[in-house]
């Protein structure tokens, strides 16, 4: 899987644009701070018992060593993270970022959710590139791909002339999945965490299971014994290279609206977990249905937890499933399979005392002939 920077994409990385370079550096240095801001944290707690009752810091003795063995799987997640923005400067063709600075000058007007991005970063490679993200990812992308396989079966198509569009494809195992099954597929995705990740996992990992992160190490709460704040993940399960030989896959870097507008070129759009990510969830459902070739399908899984709902100075309009089913029915989809309550859960810690589980829903739209 390559990343490509197309003239489609040259557009929103284009050198000129001083905005779009400032946004690049941030999400690099947001990456470069992780070890800074992290470790911290873990000092500042240390630093928060010292000053407690001495009868409570002998209570405190194996704590402040669970503590240092936090500061180990930290150090490790940094040597990942190391590893993901190593080359990113020559990520895009013909696109030259400047120089990044060194970690000590990162820690100024760094934003709090940043570093919060970064942490996610890390558990999403768990959910996409790992066995401990087996179950998750069966849940999420099982029902789409079976639909997929049942909509253009393979002994009555020639699955690399089916063109499948998989947007808001995070680090890319969907769309993996597809084109390993013999489908032409694009990911598309638009936040640099996950292209950073993407492009690392799908063109430099080798090996199975090489790599180490600690995707539970950054919070304490709700956590019942040590070891499961401190254990391991080892990625990735599958080679990302290993895909049939005249396979088809690509990954393009941009906004979904402004990329995608030539109309009636995909067989198939897949959306996991995707079409509450809009602004305007109308412009979503527009596109998806323009850019597909008459008689096409579009397959959608997830819930509508808007992304921009409580976001400050975002706007945003949050319509009930409801409401959503009217708008793509009204554009011109005809719904041939609708499931309610799929039971999904999205990064999720399993030996965690809190979990979150979605009732996603599940649909197959058709755009007529």
């Amino acid at each position: 899987g390559t990343l490509t920077s197309s003239t489609t994409t040259k557009k929103i990385m284009d050198d000129a644009d001083a905005q779009e370079r400032e946004h690049f550096q941030r999400i690099v240095r947001a990456f470069k701070s992780y070890r800074h801001q992290i470790l911290k944290k873990v000092t500042e707690k240390e630093g928060y018992i010292k000053t407690l009752p001495p009868h409570h810091q002998s209570f405190l003795e194996s704590y402040k060593s669970h503590l240092d063995k936090q500061r180990v799987c930290i150090e490790h997640n940094a040597e990942i993270i190391k590893l993901i923005i190593k080359d990113v400067e020559n990520m895009f063709e013909n696109v030259q970022h400047d120089p990044l600075n060194t970690e000590d000058e990162l820690g100024n007007n760094l934003l709090a959710p940043d570093i919060e991005k970064v942490q996610s970063t890390i558990r999403q490679i768990v959910r996409d590139w790992s066995s401990s993200g087996e179950h998750e990812r069966s849940q999420c992308y099982g029902p789409i791909i079976n639909q997929i396989e049942l909509l253009f079966p393979q002994d009555q198509v020639c699955a690399q002339d089916i063109n499948i569009l998989v947007p808001g494809a995070g680090l890319g195992r969907l769309a993996y999945e597809l084109a390993r099954r013999g489908y032409a597929c694009q990911g598309n995705e638009f936040s640099l965490f996950m292209l950073f990740a993407s492009n690392f996992v799908l063109n430099k990992c080798r090996g199975l299971n090489s790599l180490r992160v600690y995707p539970w190490v950054h919070s304490g709460s709700n956590t019942l014994l040590n070891s499961d704040q401190l254990r391991a993940v080892t990625f990735p399960d599958v080679d990302p290279s290993d895909l049939p030989p005249r396979s088809q896959f690509t990954m393009a870097a941009g906004d979904f609206l402004e990329i995608y507008t030539e109309d009636g070129v995909w067989d198939c759009v897949a959306t996991c977990f995707f079409i509450d990510c809009a602004n305007n969830i109308v412009a979503f459902i527009e596109t998806i249905y323009k850019i597909l070739k008459p008689g096409g399908y579009w397959v959608n899984l997830g819930p509508l937890l808007y992304h921009f709902a409580d976001q400050p100075g975002e706007l945003s309009i949050e319509p009930s499933y409801e409401e959503v089913k009217r708008i793509v029915l009204g554009i011109g989809f005809k719904i041939t399979v609708e499931e309610m309550g799929h039971s999904t859960v999205y990064t999720h810690n399993a030996r965690s005392m809190l979990n979150y589980e979605y009732q996603s829903i599940f649909f197959v739209a058709q755009k007529p002939f």
